[in-house]
């Protein structure tokens, strides 16, 4: 747990922050190569993934206050613009980022599969990077675990402070008990997906629009699904699942539909 990257007298970035835009950076190169590959002018752009940058976080920012309002901010309610510091639920701002693209290609004219293939081609990549900044700031953990991969996180971490909550600790341990680093469990599936993606969309931009969208539905919902239940934290639950496993489950009949229609037309 590293949450500062950089700290000298006023000059203070967290690492959160500074992984969520080198995730940011690396998929707009990849988005501005796809544009090249396919023929598209990648400067048009710019003004829609823009805003769907700041929405995604704020629609991100807005889950995760709504889950978690008892718990950190009933009592603090300055702390819900703290970005900086972690605590953003993807499921919220994808739910606002596809809003406003579904607003911006109605306004542009602009065809929605070919444009959502691209776009969904290059978000597991952010995501990835925004997954290994959660490691550094320690939100997002997993269950107590004695396997070799588990770690430790410092006294004061969100691991720590919900273990002594839970009487699992005492206010004088110096780290919390060890947990499964889920962070990077998920940064690695969702880099090994933005590694289908980029094969899928090469291999059918042109022939199958929506296909790829239907693959990153499916594929991330599945990995979303099955992490969920080596999460730590607090989840706030629908039934028997998680808020974020029911959305998984919606996500994945999405997913499913975008695919077969993909190639049940000519």
């Amino acid at each position: 747990m590293h949450p500062d990257l950089i700290s000298i007298g006023f000059l203070h970035i967290k690492t959160y922050g500074a992984c969520m835009a080198l995730g940011f950076l690396a998929a707009w190169q990849v988005l501005a190569w796809l544009c090249r590959r396919t023929g598209r002018a990648p400067d048009p752009l710019t003004n829609l993934v823009t805003w769907m940058m700041v929405c995604g976080v704020v629609g991100a920012r807005a889950a995760y206050v709504i889950e978690h309002w008892q718990k950190e901010f009933a009592g603090h309610p300055e702390l819900i613009v703290r970005v900086d510091q972690g605590g953003l639920m993807f499921y919220g701002g994808l739910i606002l980022a596809i809003a406003v693209f579904l607003l911006w290609c109605r306004v542009k004219k602009e065809r929605i599969l070919p444009l959502a293939d691209m776009l969904t081609t290059v978000i597991p990549l952010g995501h990835a990077f925004g997954r290994i900044g959660c490691f550094f700031y320690g939100c997002c953990y997993g269950r107590v675990s004695q396997a070799a991969c588990a770690v430790r996180f410092p006294r004061g971490s969100p691991a720590w402070y919900e273990q002594l909550n839970a009487n699992l600790i005492d206010s004088s341990a110096q780290a919390s008990l060890p947990v499964l680093p889920t962070q990077f469990f998920e940064a690695a599936a969702v880099a090994m997906l933005f590694a289908v993606l980029i094969w899928v969309y090469c291999r059918f931009w042109k022939s199958r629009p929506g296909f790829t969208t239907g693959v990153y539905l499916m594929g991330y919902a599945l990995v979303r699904f099955g992490m969920e239940f080596l999460r730590g934290d607090p989840r706030a639950a629908i039934g028997p699942f998680s808020i974020g496993q029911t959305i998984s489950l919606a996500l994945l009949l999405a997913g499913a539909s975008f695919a077969v229609s993909a190639f049940r037309r000519p």
